[in-house]
């Protein structure tokens, strides 16, 4: 069996819509789907599979939010393989355990966590930093027929990157449009650099450098890139307007710890179409 897309879901408005996303996503890459909802039982921090011989009032409510899940898939995709899962434990660790072998995690942009309040779920965030497999934040609206927008740097290894994109364009039968931003003429300078004509080129053609060889295993993808002066967190929150899809890198080039890149944070928090954060290879 192909491996599923798993959704986190705590029966939020933001999990409905996170919800819609994984399962037609699931239906267009014809894998399936499995949703996930976490019972917190501190201080437990082992998840585990919950019991009904020892269903307490929440335990009962987290069958509820699933089985209203479950009938929402079914009512809009009837075909769609899709099971559930209810585990005790801390969000964030059964989340990363249910999918440890999937394709993908989708998660809302709000709620599975207790800081509902913060633009960003604490949950999401911390997913999107340890997760060994893509998370895709179903936040904002997917532009019906908009690009797939995919942010790299060139200097570093946009490889994973650039396979996620290139796939999902393909999937979905639209262009892809490559985006590195870049802010300051400082560096450039102090490495020999005055005109910005020539850095924009140079930068251009390493774009192109990064990309080529996936050019080449998907011919039917219409591919475009833009070199833009202007902070990557901007550039890319600007251009998702009008995406179906923002694709970015779990960590910023410089990053070597667990932390989540300072780019990736951004347009988390500010990204108007979903975000899926790829994590390094």
């Amino acid at each position: 069996m192909s491996a599923p897309i798993v959704i986190g879901t705590d029966g939020s408005d933001g999990a409905a819509r996170a919800l819609d996303w994984a399962a037609a996503e699931a239906v267009v890459r014809g894998r399936p789907l499995n949703i996930v909802h976490a019972v917190e039982c501190r201080p437990s921090t082992t998840p585990h599979p919950a019991q009904p011989e020892n269903a307490g009032p929440i335990t009962r409510v987290g069958r509820m939010l699933l089985a209203a899940a479950h009938e929402r898939v079914r009512e809009r995709w009837p075909d769609l393989e899709t099971t559930t899962v209810l585990v005790t434990g801390e969000t964030w660790r059964a989340l990363r355990a249910q999918s440890e072998n999937a394709f993908e995690l989708v998660l809302g942009s709000r709620g599975l966590g207790e800081f509902t309040d913060l633009q960003l779920g604490s949950t999401s965030l911390r997913m999107a930093e340890r997760s060994t497999v893509p998370v895709v934040i179903a936040r904002g609206e997917a532009a019906r027929g908009g690009d797939i927008l995919v942010g790299i740097d060139p200097v570093r290894d946009a490889g994973a990157i650039l396979d996620y994109a290139f796939d999902a364009a393909v999937l979905h039968g639209v262009r892809l449009r490559v985006v590195h931003a870049w802010q300051t003429l400082a560096t450039f300078i102090e490495a020999g650099y005055a005109d910005v004509e020539q850095i924009e080129a140079d930068l251009r053609k390493a774009v192109i450098t990064a990309y080529q060889s996936l050019q080449g295993r998907y011919p039917e993808v219409d591919v475009v890139d833009e070199i833009v002066l202007e902070h990557p967190v901007t550039a890319l929150s600007k251009a998702s307007r009008e995406a179906r899809l923002l694709v970015v890198g779990a960590r910023d080039w410089h990053w070597t710890s667990p932390q989540l890149g300072s780019v990736s944070h951004g347009v988390m928090h500010h990204a108007q179409c979903p975000v899926a954060v790829i994590p390094s290879r």
